[in-house]
Parts: structure tokens; C-alpha cells; sequence
């Protein structure tokens, strides 16, 4: 099976091509300067030509669903949705934090996964490995980072573009009990979304972006300000 993957949930564009029996194909990852409308059908266009693959040899369409950049995730899911309906193909949607996570291994026991959402704020999902599962802590959500670091009281892996943009913050707070890895593992990579998806399958028509609803105590702030 050929699986096509698309995530331009972040500023990083990644494109893949995955074969179930090959492994990885292809992949194209690029720190987007501009809108993703621009450049993602481009990438997948050069990431075809460069594998001498052919679109219509591919089985399944996968994508990221967010949370991120609300108008990356829109773009991402957009594309995979109209290529999946054009060539009749099967659909599975991936959550972001969820991907960047698995950029780690089990031997870190715990992960925070991070995204910036601006002004020291992030969508995050903990996570802990059991054995060779990762399994997602209570719900994804939003929230100012300070908050969710004050609460961690274990070692922890800390991924996503969020541990790059704050990690003097998580440093500060965190202490010897943040764990960091090379700045490129903070990349979510749509060869890691293909794989991900190989089991997975969405209704084409149901499937949607994924926005992480802001916390209780962010709409209790908001409200007090109006």
C-alpha cells in the first residue's frame, strides 16, 4: 500500500510518500516563509517527480488534522479531502500533537508535546510509553505553558516547536526534570504521519480540522476583561 501524508499544521510543511512493504519513499519537509496554499501541491508535485511515483499508484491519503496554525490545518485537510475524493481513495486523519509525540521512543517513560499558540501559550498532549505504546494523558489542550509546567513534578521529554521557542522558560520552571533532544526530533514528519495511518481510516465526509477548545481558566480570563 501507498500512502500519500500531508501535514501543514505548523511552519513546517512535510510531504511523504510511504510504502507498507518499501518503508519511507520520499520526504520533503520545508520551514514555509510563505502561506502553505502556495507551496504544499509543489512540494507534492516535486516530491512525485523525485520518486518517479505516479499519483495514481497511491492507496490512501493521510493528514494531519491539527491543532496548529488554524489556517495551515485548513489548508492540509482541505487538499487530502479533494485528492482522496478525486481518486476515490481511502482517508486517515492523524492528530498533530499525537505525531510530534512519536518522535520519541520508550525510552523516555514521559512526553510533552508542544505547540506554540503565541504569548507563552501552547496546545500540548502528555504522554507516557508503556512498553511499546504511547498512550495520550487525559485530553489535548490549551493553555499557557507556565500553568502546565507547574503541575509536572516527573522527568520529562519536551517536543515541539513550543520546547524550541520556550525552552528557557521550561528550563526555568522544570529544572533538571526537562528532558530535550535535538531541535530536528521537534519536527513533525509526515513519514512518522504515514506510518501512523496505515491502520486508520475516516469518513471522507465526516473528517475535520481539529481545534483544541481554550481552558476553563482562559475563558474565566477572557470573560473577566470584558
Amino acid at each position: 500500500m501507498l500512502i500519500l501524508s500531508i501535514d501543514t499544521c505548523t511552519k513546517i510543511g512535510s510531504v511523504a510518500l510511504y510504502d507498507t512493504k518499501e518503508g519511507l519513499v520520499g520526504e520533503i519537509n520545508i520551514n514555509a516563509k510563505q502561506n502553505h496554499s502556495d507551496l504544499i501541491m509543489s512540494t507534492i508535485d516535486s516530491l512525485f517527480s523525485l520518486t518517479k511515483r505516479n499519483i495514481k499508484e497511491v492507496d490512501k491519503i493521510a493528514v494531519s488534522t491539527g491543532p496548529g496554525s488554524f489556517t495551515g490545518i485548513r489548508i492540509g485537510v482541505g487538499i487530502a479531502k479533494g485528492l482522496a475524493y478525486s481518486l476515490n481513495k481511502p482517508i486517515a486523519g492523524i492528530n498533530e500533537l499525537d505525531l510530534i509525540a512519536h518522535n520519541s521512543n520508550n525510552n523516555f517513560t514521559k512526553v510533552l508535546a508542544m505547540i506554540d499558540a503565541r504569548k507563552e501559550r501552547v496546545f500540548y498532549g502528555i504522554y507516557k510509553w508503556e512498553k511499546d505504546e504511547l498512550i495520550l494523558e487525559g485530553e489535548y489542550g490549551a493553555e499557557e505553558l507556565r500553568i502546565i509546567l507547574e503541575k509536572i513534578n516527573t522527568p520529562i521529554l519536551c517536543l515541539g516547536d513550543g520546547a524550541i521557542i520556550y525552552k528557557q522558560l521550561i528550563e526555568e520552571i522544570l529544572g533538571e526534570k526537562a528532558i530535550f533532544t535535538k531541535e530536528v526530533n521537534s519536527i513533525p514528519r509526515a513519514g512518522i504521519l504515514a506510518e501512523m495511518a496505515i491502520e486508520k481510516e475516516d469518513n471522507l465526509f465526516i473528517l475535520e480540522p481539529y481545534y483544541v477548545n481554550k481552558s476553563q481558566a482562559e475563558r474565566e480570563k477572557e470573560l473577566s476583561h470584558n
